[in-house]
């Protein structure tokens, strides 16, 4: 037992208490990272559809370059959301029964961080757009950035400050 829980300590592993082995564990943190992408890829197909439906729409005209530059970023953003969203299946796929979980869960969690960065812009991105078209530059621009704070204090701050509070 106590060379399990120094190998858990040397990877990484926090001693949370639990009688698992590393293959249990690696079980378990791919079926959360599973239930993550689920929620991420709902929002992420959710923006996109949204995204793609604006062009069509006959205010899309009336935008001036800056909205049509943001717009174009938001595709993009979108676009690789979806992109890095799929890659967590594409690599199971790839390495199913190979014996790579630890692999699979580790890029896994890095593209997890990678598509929670993608969709925080794109929120921000949409909020500043809409409230740009309807309101007015300025507002866009406030509206953004406190977007972007709620994101950056709710994803990030919160987590930081909870890790803190709880060592």
């Amino acid at each position: 037992m106590a060379d399990r829980k120094r190998s858990d300590r040397s990877s990484g592993a926090r001693d949370d208490g639990r009688n698992e082995s590393e293959a249990e564990r690696l079980d378990r943190n791919w079926n959360e990272l599973l239930q993550e992408l689920r929620v991420t890829q709902t929002g992420t197909q959710i923006l996109t559809g949204f995204l793609l439906t604006l062009a069509f729409q006959p205010k899309f005209q009336d935008l001036d370059a800056f909205q049509v530059t943001v717009y174009l970023a938001l595709i993009a953003l979108a676009a690789l959301s979806t992109a890095l969203g799929l890659g967590p299946v594409s690599l199971h796929r790839a390495l199913f029964r190979q014996g790579a979980k630890k692999e699979i869960v580790t890029v896994a969690d890095r593209l997890v961080q990678a598509i929670l960065l993608c969709v925080g812009l794109v929120i921000t991105g949409v909020v500043l757009l809409i409230f740009d078209v309807v309101l007015g530059r300025t507002a866009g621009v406030v509206a953004g950035v406190v977007t972007a704070i709620i994101v950056v204090s709710v994803w990030l701050v919160l987590p930081a400050a909870q890790r803190i509070r709880d060592s």
